[in-house]
This record gives C-alpha cells, sequence and structure tokens, in this order.
C-alpha cells in the first residue's frame, strides 16, 4: 500500500481518536506486582466511554520500519526497530496503547488530559517528531531498559497530532521491577521513579502520590481504635472496616487511592501467572459501566462498557494477557513463542468473536 494512503487512513482515525479525547471520556488505571519467583507483572485497564475502539493486538517484528505521523499529514521520525514486541493498538495499527517487547520492556499510554503541555510543532525538527499515539511504539522497538528511555527520550520531539487533542503521559517498566511514569510539561520531560507502582490520569503523578497522606487511616483488615467501642451497641457491621473512606467515584484521584489499597493489601503470589490472575480480579473493580461517564440519555449504546479493555504483562515470563468488555476470556500471547526475526507484521482483532462465553450445565 502506498505511504500517502497509509497516511491518510491513519490521519482519519486519528481524527476520529481525537473528537473521543476531547471528550474526556478516556481513564485508565495501571497496578503492577512482584511475584515470588521474581516476575514481574503490570497490569491495567483502559476506558473509553464514547465509541468502540475497535481494538487490535499487533506483532511488530524486529527491524520493522516504524513511520511516525504529524499534525501537517505528513510523515515525522522514520526508524527501523532494533526490537519486535506485542501490543495493543486502538483506533489505528500504529496507535499502541500498550505492549511488551522481546526484551520484557513494558510501556503504555495513559491518558493525562489538562496537565501535559507538548512543545509545538516545528517543521525543521520534522525527523524528530513523533505523535503521542505512536511514543509507546517507539520505546518498544527501540529500548530494552528503563534506563535507555531516560537516556534517549530526548532524541525525539512528542507532539499532538491535532491541536484540540488531549495529551498523555507514559508508564514504562522492565523485568527488574523498576518502573517509570514519563510526564511532558511546560514542553519538558519529567522522569518520575514509580516505587508505588499505580497510574490514574490527572493530575500530575507526584500529586497523586502526595494525595496518599490523606488517607493514612486505611487499614488491613478491621479498623483499629474504634472511638465508640465503650458502647455495645455500636459494632461492626462485617469485615472491611479498615477500608472505611475509601473513594468510589471514578475519577482519577480515586481510582488512584482504591488502586494503591488494593495493591498494597493484596498477598504476593508465588509465580507471575498466580500474579496475573489476581490482576485481572483486582482490576475487577476498575471497570466502568457505560452511563456514569456522561449526562443523563447521552451514554452510546455500540459498547457494552467503557472499560474496553484490560491487559497484564510479565516481564520476566514475556507474555501479554487481555480481556475485554465484549469476552472476559482471558487470552494470552507467549512472546517466547515468537521468532522476531521472521515473524511477519501482524494485526487482529482482540476479539475475533465478540461473545461471552457461557458454560451450559446439565442437571439430571
Amino acid at each position: 500500500m502506498n505511504i500517502s494512503v497509509i497516511l491518510r487512513r491513519a490521519a482519519a482515525a486519528a481524527a476520529a481518536l481525537t473528537c473521543a479525547l476531547f471528550s474526556d471520556l478516556s481513564a485508565c488505571t495501571g497496578i503492577s506486582f512482584m511475584a515470588k519467583d521474581g516476575s514481574y507483572v503490570l497490569a491495567r485497564t483502559a476506558e473509553w466511554g464514547g465509541s468502540d475502539l475497535q481494538s487490535r493486538y499487533v506483532v511488530v517484528p524486529r527491524g520493522f520500519r516504524h513511520t511516525a505521523l504529524t499534525s501537517t499529514g505528513g510523515t515525522g521520525l522514520i526508524f527501523n526497530g532494533k526490537y519486535g514486541y506485542v501490543g495493543v493498538a486502538a483506533s489505528q495499527d500504529q496507535f499502541v496503547l500498550e505492549g511488551l517487547n522481546e526484551k520484557g520492556l513494558s510501556a503504555g499510554l495513559f491518558f493525562f488530559p489538562g496537565y501535559g503541555q507538548y512543545p509545538q510543532y516545528d517543521s525543521t525538527e520534522v525527523d524528530r517528531t513523533v505523535p503521542d499515539m505512536q511514543v509507546v511504539s517507539w520505546i518498544l522497538a527501540s529500548f530494552s531498559t528503563v534506563q535507555e528511555v531516560i537516556d534517549h527520550f530526548d532524541e525525539i520531539i512528542v507532539t499532538k497530532l491535532f491541536p484540540e487533542a488531549q495529551t498523555s503521559h507514559w508508564r514504562v517498566g522492565e523485568p527488574s521491577g523498576r518502573q517509570i511514569v514519563i510526564e511532558i510539561v511546560d514542553g519538558k520531560a519529567n522522569f518520575y521513579e514509580n516505587k508505588i507502582g499505580v497510574l490514574t490520569n490527572a493530575p500530575d503523578f507526584p500529586w497523586h502520590v502526595k494525595n496518599l497522606n490523606n488517607y493514612v487511616n486505611l487499614a488491613f483488615g478491621e479498623a483499629d481504635g474504634n472511638a465508640f467501642s465503650a458502647w455495645p451497641e455500636v459494632r461492626r457491621f462485617g469485615a472491611g472496616t479498615g477500608m472505611i473512606g475509601l473513594p468510589g467515584d471514578v475519577t482519577p484521584p480515586s481510582r488512584f487511592i482504591r488502586a494503591a489499597y488494593y495493591q498494597a493489601t493484596a498477598p504476593q503470589y508465588p509465580t507471575g501467572a498466580e500474579t496475573v490472575m489476581s490482576c485481572f480480579l483486582i482490576l475487577n473493580n476498575f471497570d466502568i459501566p457505560i452511563g456514569v461517564e456522561r449526562q443523563k440519555g447521552q451514554a452510546p449504546t455500540d459498547i457494552p462498557g467503557a472499560t474496553q479493555f484490560t491487559t497484564a504483562v510479565d516481564t520476566k515470563g514475556l507474555k501479554m494477557y487481555w480481556r475485554t468488555c465484549w469476552n472476559s476470556t482471558i487470552r494470552c500471547i507467549d512472546l517466547t513463542s515468537i521468532d522476531f526475526a521472521k515473524v511477519k507484521y501482524t494485526v487482529s482483532p482482540l476479539d475475533k468473536v465478540r461473545q461471552q462465553s457461557v458454560e451450559m450445565i446439565t442437571v439430571r
């Protein structure tokens, strides 16, 4: 296919995606765990309450020639990938939101509306320009460690494809357990060591960490120091009093607090596979049903849930897992089974059949 045709189609898809971005209906929640066997797992949800993302997985071979888009409709940075990777893309094959490369480096895009500011597009720097929706692909194709990403990030200029689009920030993790958050504010890239391991959306990452101080009363299991313990009539209704005060709404600050609490109270599992399953169970708590993000009567009817997909990556075992709001069955791609020097560039829908699996039980 002619490169100009690809660019036109990608631009059209980006325009549609931008409309959803600008409507501020996106949300993401990320968590991470280290298993006892040393497996480091990063998991996340991807919410989009405005329309069907037509999400697909992409398998990108080592040496693949990547072409970045620009706001003018031309080409930006063009480079050959050093590493192969698997990712989940939205709206367009190039727009990878989450992925894992053959070296175990994980990268994901989380929306960051209202707080990021990218550099202005500069036509004289077009050969360094990468739109935010293609930064994950650039990271996964180019680097094997978090430090390499930090050391080379100033080699690109991150821009918007459309002026009205909102901004993003990124989570990058490696098998050692090191994880960073990248946020571009006032045109400058900031790198934050994410020792908490949680990420949502706006405001900025340091604000979310500081906001945890408002919830130091949260406890494992049951709350201690009941001020009403002198009165026998006052007693707990059931288990879980240690989490009273945990915010239940779907705003990014509240989701950050809930994710941090669930992550802090979860047990450490022996293996990466068990940790992955735990992540999916925890992230069930962050599924956003259609309707809660919109005004009455404005909810779309073409998607069953705003949480369109949930992923988990085992950076040590080199496995990428996902499920969707159309099919809750967990699926997996084992990167160790792929020869990235020979595999062809592959794109496939996350759901070949959009239908929940129901097991019928026969009783006689």
